[in-house]
C-alpha cells in the first residue's frame, strides 16, 4: 500500500513539475523553473523511496531530509529572488 501511495504522489509531482515547466516556457519567470525542479526533485525522491532496495534504507535517515530539504530551499529561494530582485546599478560614464 505505501508503495502505491508513492506512486501517486510521484505521478502527481511529475504532473505539476510539467505544468510549471510550460508555464516557464511560455512565461521565461524563474519561479516557475525553480518550482519545477522542486517538484522533479521530490518526485524523484518519492520513486527511490518506492523501490524495493529502497526499503532496507531508513526514510528517517538524514539523507532523505537533506534531499526534502533542497526541494524545500528551492521553493523559497525562488519565493525570495521573486520578491527581492537584484538591482542593477548604473555607471555614470560621464566622470570618467
Amino acid at each position: 500500500m505505501d508503495q502505491l501511495i508513492s506512486g501517486a504522489v510521484a505521478m502527481a509531482a511529475l504532473v505539476i513539475a510539467l505544468f510549471f515547466l510550460r508555464f516557464w516556457r511560455s512565461s521565461g519567470d524563474r519561479i516557475f523553473f525553480y518550482f519545477s525542479l522542486s517538484f522533479l526533485v521530490q518526485a524523484g525522491h518519492r520513486i527511490y523511496v518506492a523501490l524495493p532496495q529502497a526499503r532496507l534504507d531508513n526514510e528517517d535517515s538524514a539523507l532523505h531530509y537533506l534531499i526534502r530539504l533542497l526541494a524545500y530551499a528551492l521553493i523559497l529561494w525562488a519565493v525570495l529572488e521573486k520578491n527581492f530582485p537584484v538591482r542593477k546599478t548604473m555607471r555614470d560614464d560621464t566622470h570618467g
